[in-house]
């Protein structure tokens, strides 16, 4: 059956919830060293750019379909393509990228809430740098502890989005991102404040020409340009669906500008925090969840009051996961909605034990199943979900967005723009289409094809 199309209650509910979802723990694990690797602040403009470029077009793409359709990706493609054609086939893909990203996501994020009831507890106050160690390989090595913490974050996320688009997934994620984006700030001026913070800013920001061309240029520009690609998850539908809940009174290029901006901010500020601590306490910063899980509870514990800000640190991680979470789960909520005629209810009823029993081989990747290396000698089922996730469905799906919004045998470019275009803001030029058509596909493709590379290499 038909049910009236829920919509947000404000224009700022959108922008958080859809930056929620671009924000998550690549922002603060990946973005900051590869930042410091790459050539600090030439790297900062160079990934800029391919934002610019490359992010934001494929952005209000995703969300001009959401919005023309009033669909979640379940149905968007049935209702704008031409009759007879079969893009609507890729929800199929689509999907299956949502609920994979999810397959693994659960398990990180449940490490995360984890780590902040250990910080909490107490349990790293005095820990040696080998008891962290200790604490995290306990974790992960507990199947009953990882299936733990993965339930209580999938419960936490469906029961939010079971209490409906406004009174849950809105009115929680703006909360939430408005004290991520408080502690954020928090912790990045007590960072900055610390002995030798200027070291470390030194190292994240200023243009460091030797490390650009000691990593060879093409290497830093193909870093930049996957980062821009990976960093606002889109690709499967996650942002086509906060698209199908907002009114055409404003222009999706602007909206686009304002969530990409609060992504680079949480990216950027992230470094603020990570690399003054890393220089002012003598540890090497890191990358992935060394990091997290290891490197920043050693400087937590070094640190005066390092209890508080360590809270205050995994309540941030822990909102950045579930930021993205709740936005995930949404999306698959309206696909059972949208495609079965599901009431909400039933969608996160069923989809909550689904994705749970879903979730069970990634938990049980680190523990019981460890010997299974699915990508060689030490990979993870972890590994192997997200290599198909990113390495795949996402470059293959917003290939699809693109032609699928400028083809004559798609949707059209004519289409595709009025309904950018359309409401008060910032517009795409038409100027832009020869580009769209012809280039940013290709960009597309080399993200595909140097992904390979780089994971096989």
């Amino acid at each position: 059956m038909n049910q009236e199309r829920e919509t947000f209650e404000s224009r700022l509910g959108f922008i958080l919830i859809s930056a929620g979802c671009a924000i998550g723990l690549g922002n603060v694990w990946r973005f900051p060293y590869i930042t410091g690797a790459y050539g600090g602040g030439i790297f900062v403009l160079i990934y800029l750019v391919f934002l610019l470029i490359f992010g934001l077009p494929i952005m209000v793409m995703e969300f001009s379909v959401g919005r023309a359709s009033r669909k979640s990706v379940a149905q968007s493609f049935d209702v704008l393509e031409p009759e007879g054609s079969k893009w609507h086939l890729f929800k199929w893909l689509a999907m299956g990228g949502n609920y994979l990203l999810m397959m693994y996501y659960t398990t990180i994020s449940g490490w995360m809430l984890a780590y902040l009831f250990y910080m909490i507890k107490g349990d790293f106050n005095g820990a040696s740098p080998s008891r962290v160690g200790e604490i995290f390989n306990g974790l992960t090595s507990d199947a009953g502890a990882c299936i733990l913490w993965m339930v209580i974050t999938c419960i936490t996320g469906f029961l939010i989005c079971s209490l409906g688009l406004q009174k849950g997934v809105e009115k929680v994620t703006k909360c939430m991102m408005s004290c991520l984006f408080i502690i954020m700030l928090v912790l990045a001026v007590r960072s900055l404040t610390l002995p030798d913070a200027e070291k470390g800013l030194a190292f994240y920001l200023t243009p460091n020409f030797d490390n650009f061309v000691k990593n060879g240029i093409w290497t830093t520009i193909y870093a930049a340009m996957s980062q821009a690609f990976f960093t606002l998850s889109l690709g499967i539908g996650c942002m086509a669906i906060f698209g199908s809940y907002i009114g055409k009174e404003r222009s999706l290029t602007g909206e686009s500008i304002r969530i990409i901006a609060l992504d680079t901010f949480v990216a950027i500020t992230a470094g603020l925090i990570i690399f003054p601590a890393c220089f002012s306490f003598g540890v090497k910063p890191d990358s992935g969840p060394s990091l997290v899980f290891l490197t920043l509870p050693n400087i937590f514990n070094s640190m005066p009051l390092g209890h508080l800000w360590g809270i205050l640190f995994y309540i941030f991680m822990f909102f950045a996961a579930l930021s993205t979470v709740i936005a995930v789960f949404e999306n698959i909520i309206a696909f059972a909605m949208d495609m079965l005629g599901w009431s909400r209810k039933k969608a996160v009823l069923v989809n909550s034990v689904l994705l749970t029993v879903l979730s069970l081989p990634c938990a049980l990747g680190f523990n019981v199943w460890s010997g299974f290396a699915p990508l060689g000698e030490g990979s993870t089922v972890l590994d192997l979900e997200d290599f198909i996730v990113s390495y795949n469905i996402l470059p293959i799906g917003t290939l699809v967005y693109v032609l699928f919004c400028v083809s004559r045998y798609g949707w059209g470019w004519k289409n595709f723009i009025t309904e950018a275009n359309s409401g008060e803001g910032a517009k795409l030029p038409g100027w832009t289409r020869f580009y769209l058509t012809f280039i940013l596909p290709v960009l597309i493709l080399a993200v595909f094809i140097f992904g390979y590379i780089d994971k096989f290499r």
